[in-house]
């Protein structure tokens, strides 16, 4: 009986990741047995691409770096168009770990949406400071939307079943903080369901950290923004074949 992970797509989004992303790669191949592996090429100026293609990774070249949002757009349009119905967000850098892939899929029999919460119990990941306050905020207001307690809904590990995929195809957000944030708005406004299982977080393999000390105190402002950006924009409905039937 074909699993679920034979319908997955593991979608990385890449920028300049030559030093970690093979053996992400190779790693998700060992441990998600049936996946098949997307490596996103953010416009890196590095051998991102031919390493991840070397892995055994089908890899997608971006001209110009369009940020994760961007990068995961193009991974849905990819999905779609070659007929898989779930979709795995897996950071490039090494910090999530793979084996947590297939308890993510499988709760995609249940859920819409499953995120990889890093505050859950799993793990001694912390965020300090603002960054932090930014995400408890976040994660209250996100918790009433959907529905759902969600202690990290910033995590870029999380799993997207049919209906979402369908969904985020045409109207992924690429803003900063949107493939995040937003994308929970709009999931939660479509009628889509959204749960967390705990993940824990390793160190990163390789590449430069996206945020440092001093970016920190920045980051409280951009978070409130995206949900304020989310909260004001258009609500969007799922595609006719995918819209849920209401009695």
């Amino acid at each position: 009986m074909p699993s679920p992970l034979d319908r997955t797509l593991v979608v990385m989004p890449a920028f300049n990741e030559e030093e970690a992303v093979g053996d992400v790669v190779r790693e998700v191949f060992a441990t998600a047995p049936g996946a098949s592996v997307l490596v996103v090429d953010d416009g890196s100026a590095d051998a991102t691409a031919r390493v991840a293609a070397d892995a055994g990774a089908t890899v997608l070249r971006l001209p110009i770096n369009l940020g994760v949002g961007g990068a995961m757009r193009a991974g849905f349009k990819y999905a779609v168009e070659r007929g898989f119905a779930n979709v795995v967000q897996v950071d490039s850098d090494g910090q999530h770990d793979p084996r947590g892939i297939a308890e993510l899929v499988a709760l995609l029999d249940r859920f819409d949406l499953v995120l990889g919460a890093r505050f859950a119990g799993v793990g001694d990941y912390r965020v300090r400071g603002p960054r932090r306050w930014a995400m408890q905020v976040l994660s209250g207001i996100l918790s009433r939307l959907t529905k759902t307690r969600l202690t990290d809904t910033t995590s870029g590990f999380r799993a997207s079943g049919p209906r979402a995929v369908a969904l985020f195809a045409r109207h992924y957000p690429s803003e900063y903080l949107g493939d995040t944030v937003e994308s929970l708005v709009i999931a939660s406004r479509a009628g889509l369901s959204v749960t967390q299982v705990a993940v824990a977080m390793r160190p990163r393999a390789g590449g430069v950290p996206s945020h440092n000390p001093y970016k920190a105190a920045v980051y409280l402002g951009r978070a409130a923004m995206a949900l304020f950006v989310a909260l004001i924009r258009p609500r969007v409905q799922l595609p006719p074949t995918e819209a849920p039937i209401v009695a």
